[in-house]
């Protein structure tokens, strides 16, 4: 066949253009399709992801495949597009990260295994199931959200006002639809975020505290809080993961949340430490209910009363989660209670200058997917078991 294809190349008379034309056309007809087509696609580009759940319950969360792993299997470069498939054939949401690893949305029966493909392709547009942005309209707020929960932390605009706002301040949902610039928004016309409209609102008190799990340093037993942040940088958006990197100067901190996730990852770190700090985090106590918190080894855990308990009645349930552990965890009086907040519940433990530390902290409402304080204990139970037993995955043919 090359000698062929020599032979019909060859340099042609001009006299004899339109007669070898036709022969070159009924050559072209008899070569098969998939000859002439682009580069077909190497069986090493389709690949079967099998996901095992080695817990004794359901897993349903988003998980990270090694982009380097990944890409070896498939032969392909780093940031090839793929589209990733479950046993009916249905496309199941995926997304690159900033560190070049590709997040799944992975469903797995207890003490079992789920199979997916992954092929290189062109995935559709997924819907956004977490969103976060900086809120320049809102004294520099920046605010992230999943399907469970929204947050926010405060800016340099807030800061300039005098306003003391330090921790992370927590938004209650019921609904998976993406809600914060709708809130926004609505507060600019006057419909305040701070009332329930339907699908949630604002009912935590935030103030001069940490909040919801923001990291602070307890230096001869006083703890110090940054105030707000300096600068920040957004490095995932979804579909499937937010995280934003941001810096109090002296202090560093990495947030993500993922969709269906009720607990934000958070790493921190400090370039320089006093001799003697340590690293100190958890939530704060509210005067209105001082008999719910709940100190565990590796967590602590509240039902908060909200910001007006009998107008509101309901409860955001508020935790800080420690899976690499702490020293201890313990109430500590604010050294000025204001009688609306009195105490922090805080886990502590030693950190060295450059340090980094990771931990989890997060919130579920009353009225939505967490309804009692019980419950709420089963999903930190069950959300630090999953931390120290992952979904693992292997590649096959």
């Amino acid at each position: 066949m090359n000698r062929l294809l020599n032979q019909q190349y060859q340099p042609l008379q001009s006299t004899k253009l339109a007669a070898v034309g036709v022969s070159l056309l009924s050559f072209v007809l008899l070569i098969p399709s998939t000859t002439l087509s682009a580069e077909p696609r190497s069986e090493t580009q389709v690949k079967v992801l099998t996901f095992h759940n080695p817990s004794s319950f359901q897993r349903d969360e988003v998980v990270e495949v090694k982009g380097c792993e990944l890409c070896k299997a498939l032969g392909v470069k780093a940031g090839t597009s793929v589209v990733v498939k479950d046993k009916r054939g249905n496309e199941v949401t995926s997304q690159w990260d900033h560190d070049g690893n590709l997040l799944v949305d992975v469903f797995v029966r207890p003490m079992s295994t789920t199979t997916y493909t992954v092929a290189v392709g062109q995935p559709s547009k997924y819907r956004q199931w977490v969103y976060g942005r900086l809120v320049p309209e809102r004294k520099d707020d920046i605010a992230w959200e999943n399907d469970r929960g929204a947050y926010r932390i405060y800016g340099p605009a807030l800061e300039k006002t005098g306003e003391r706002s330090f921790g992370t301040d927590v938004w209650v949902k019921n609904t998976p639809d993406l809600v914060i610039n709708d809130r926004y928004a609505g507060d600019e016309k006057g419909v305040s975020y701070h009332v329930d409209h339907g699908t949630g609102y604002d009912p935590y008190d935030v103030g001069p505290t940490l909040g919801c799990g923001a990291p602070g340093l307890l230096i001869d037993g006083k703890l110090k809080m940054p105030y707000c942040w300096k600068t920040y940088k957004i490095l995932d958006n979804g579909p499937l993961r937010f995280t934003v990197e941001v810096s109090y100067g002296n202090e560093h901190r990495i947030i993500s949340l993922d969709k269906g996730s009720n607990f934000n990852r958070m790493t921190v770190w400090y370039d320089q430490l006093p001799a003697g700090a340590r690293l100190a985090t958890g939530v704060v106590l509210h005067d209105a209910d001082s008999t719910t918190v709940v100190l565990g080894k590796d967590y602590v855990q509240y039902a908060d009363p909200t910001d007006n308990i009998y107008a509101n009645n309901c409860q955001v349930f508020v935790a800080t989660l420690f899976p690499d552990g702490v020293d201890s965890t313990f109430v500590l009086p604010l050294d000025h209670p204001d009688k609306i907040r009195y105490a922090h519940a805080l886990g502590t433990r030693p950190l060295k200058s450059g340090e980094r530390y990771t931990y989890y902290f997060g919130s579920a409402w009353s009225r939505y997917d967490v309804r009692t304080q019980r419950e709420w204990q089963l999903r930190i139970d069950e959300t630090l078991e999953s931390l120290r037993h992952p979904v693992n995955y292997m590649f096959s043919k």
